[in-house]
């Protein structure tokens, strides 16, 4: 028998190695070889080898066949042999009569194989090892369990890595890169994501020469669900929006939409403006923090005029009116820039924002936003962003 604290010691020390080693086309099989190395003598097995599931067969990758042929080449996946390893996650060939490797057993030293099964997406593998004279039961299925469960979670997990990295580039194609050039208006941008996607949400909208829109919003949550509903909410805006057309009602249909939605536990903030080229705007803020209008050294917040979208299927909205005139300036942002907070908890806050806003409201759009940014990340002792930040500006210049 195994001494328990030095066993779950080395187990430690091989479930971490799982999930920290690099992924690649070794990964396994450097796993493979650890397993044997690290319980080889004390669970007694040895020879490790890998079939991967190719079509209707298992195939040897690893090692290659020799020519002796040591081990089987191909194992029919509809073998009984296979079906007990798929159905069990972990089986031990001690009867004579079903094996998944008969000539083990028939060797002159006293051997018999065990499997464990690993999936991954659409792909599966199986280790096989042999195991030697002194093994126990317990000893190796709750090894090999332990570390089948290991590897199909840090498999699993580099799955849902690349399928976020593909959301994450389709959201990001749907987000404008840089602010259009508007006639009359210097306008700058930046959002900075806590994960790999972005739950904050801005767009642009311009429909001619007189007047432009802006969006702001943020989806409830991270990951997929708020890319899923970022998406929604920009493509919904984008088909929806049409100059002369009434903002309650463009907004309240998108409220909709979104509600009824596989996502309608989930809900956004959302304000949008629009802006004509003598500066009248015209506004609709659905439950987002308000954008601050400065004027000299005042400040105009522009409040919310009904609550979040998607959180029920009918919301009573309202737009609001208010002008701009030459030098000032909108300032819109998501929580993720108020809410910063230091390593003593400490909040950043509205009142620094606002500080920096009309200290700095002679400079241009973009040095705006690189002061809040740049305070935002001294203010936070230089960590990683916590929550998804995005500041947008708009000056009016004439």
């Amino acid at each position: 028998m195994i001494e328990p604290k030095s066993f779950y010691k080395k187990l430690d020390n091989l479930l971490d190695k799982i999930s920290r080693e690099k992924a690649g086309t070794n990964y396994l099989y450097t796993i493979l070889l650890a397993l044997e190395e690290t319980f080889g003598e004390s669970i007694r097995i040895a020879n490790g080898r890998i079939y991967e599931a190719q079509v209707e067969e298992y195939v040897l990758i690893y090692p290659e066949m020799t020519d002796n042929g040591a081990y089987p080449e191909i194992i029919p996946a509809k073998s009984e042999a296979i079906v007990h390893v798929q159905d069990y996650g972990t089986y031990i060939y001690d009867n004579p009569i079903l094996s998944i490797d008969p000539a083990v057993s028939k060797g002159w030293e006293y051997a018999i194989p065990a499997a464990f099964r690993i999936e991954a997406k659409e792909e599966n593998w199986i280790f096989v090892y042999d195991l030697k004279s002194g093994w126990v039961r317990e000893e190796v299925e709750f090894c090999f369990n332990s570390v089948r469960q290991a590897l199909d979670h840090r498999l699993f997990s580099e799955g849902i890595k690349d399928d976020l990295k593909q959301a994450a580039t389709i959201q990001h194609s749907l987000l404008p890169e840089k602010p259009p050039q508007i006639h009359g208006f210097d306008i700058a941008f930046r959002s900075r994501a806590a994960d790999l996607i972005v739950g904050d949400l801005y767009d642009f909208h311009i429909f001619d020469e007189e007047s432009f829109g802006v969006c702001i919003g943020d989806a409830c949550g991270h990951g997929l669900p708020a890319a899923l509903l970022v998406r929604d909410v920009v493509t919904g805006l984008r088909m929806g929006l049409e100059k002369e057309m009434k903002l309650v009602h463009i907004i309240k249909k998108l409220n909709r939409v979104v509600h009824r939605s596989n996502y309608s536990t989930r809900y956004a903030s959302l304000f949008y403006c629009e802006i004509q080229n003598d500066g009248d705007l015209v506004y609709v803020n659905a439950g987002h923090p308000a954008p601050l209008l400065v004027h000299n050294n005042q400040i105009k917040e522009l409040q919310a005029t009904g609550i979040t979208i998607g959180f029920l299927a009918e919301i009573k909205l309202h737009q609001m009116y208010t002008r701009m005139v030459p030098n000032d300036l909108l300032v819109l942002y998501s929580d993720g820039i108020v809410e910063s907070q230091n390593q003593n908890g400490e909040i950043f806050g509205l009142d620094n924002l606002k500080k920096l806003a009309i200290e700095h409201r002679t400079n241009t759009s973009q040095q705006i936003v690189d002061e809040i940014f740049k305070s935002l990340y001294k203010f936070g002792d230089k960590n990683k962003w916590k929550d998804d930040s995005t500041v947008m500006v708009i000056k009016r210049i004439n």
